[in-house]
C-alpha cells in the first residue's frame, strides 16, 4: 500500500502557512476589534487571507491523498503538491496589500499584489481540477 507521503509533506507546509496567517489575524486583534471586523479593511484582508487558505486546503488535501493512495508517489502528484503550495503562497502575497484584496491603489508596483492573488486563485483552480482529473482518469 502506498502511503500519501507527498500529501503529508504538503499538509505540514500548509499547517505552517495557516498558523502564520492565523497569528497575523490574532496580533491585529490585540489592537481591536476583538470580534468582528468593525469596518477595518486591514483586518478584513487578514481574515479573508486566513479563511481562504482554510476553505481550500482541506478538501484539496483529502482528494490529493486519495489520488496518491491510488497512483503512488508519481511526478504528477508531486507536481500538484508543488503547484498548490506555490499558488497558496502567491494568494497570501496577493492578500498582503489592500491592492490585492480590495483593488485599492493599483498604481505602479502595487498591481503585482492583484496579479499574485489572481495567480494564486488560478493555480488553486488548476490543481483542484488536476487532482479530480487524476482520480477520474485512474477510475476510467
Amino acid at each position: 500500500m502506498n502511503l500519501p507521503i507527498y500529501t503529508a509533506a504538503l499538509g505540514a507546509f500548509l499547517i505552517l502557512l495557516q498558523v502564520g496567517l492565523m497569528l497575523s489575524v490574532g496580533l491585529h486583534r490585540t489592537k481591536g476589534p476583538f470580534i468582528g471586523l468593525d469596518g477595518n479593511k486591514e483586518l478584513e484582508r487578514k481574515v479573508r487571507r486566513h479563511g481562504n487558505l482554510a476553505e481550500n486546503s482541506g478538501l484539496f488535501l483529502a482528494v490529493l491523498a486519495i489520488l496518491e493512495l491510488l497512483v503512488g508517489q508519481t511526478a504528477y502528484v508531486a507536481g500538484l503538491c508543488a503547484l498548490f503550495a506555490f499558488a497558496r503562497i502567491m494568494h497570501a502575497i496577493g492578500f498582503s496589500s489592500l491592492a490585492g484584496s480590495h483593488g485599492e491603489d493599483l498604481t505602479g508596483g502595487r498591481k503585482l499584489f492583484a496579479g499574485a492573488r489572481a495567480m494564486g486563485a488560478f493555480g488553486t483552480l488548476l490543481t483542484a481540477l488536476g487532482a479530480a482529473g487524476g482520480i477520474v482518469s485512474y477510475l476510467s
